[in-house]
């Protein structure tokens, strides 16, 4: 039996790495050329530079594409790890 990911734990460090590199990527886009925005406004339906509302939809939207990114990836990780190591792995 191989080591199974679990969706919730990988959507919520998917999610949360996505949400400090946003507000990493605002904090940026604030202090020095205001460059990097144009691509949220490509990646986040509904963002706008820079409202508190804007703010708050891009950290829920990137967030959200954490889970997105979990729901699809972990069920093929788990697909995968299945078939190829059906219990031919080396016990340790």
């Amino acid at each position: 039996m191989g080591n199974k990911l679990d969706w919730h734990v990988v959507g919520l460090a998917t999610g949360s790495f996505l949400v400090v590199s946003y507000v990493l990527c605002v904090a940026y886009d604030l202090a020095f050329d205001q460059r990097m925005y144009e691509a949220w406004l490509k990646l986040l339906p509904g963002f706008t530079w820079l409202t508190w509302q804007s703010f708050l939809l891009g950290l829920i939207e990137t967030f959200l594409y954490g889970i997105y990114f979990s729901l699809v990836f972990i069920p093929l990780y788990n697909f995968f790890q299945s078939r190829l190591h059906d219990g031919t792995r080396d016990k340790r």
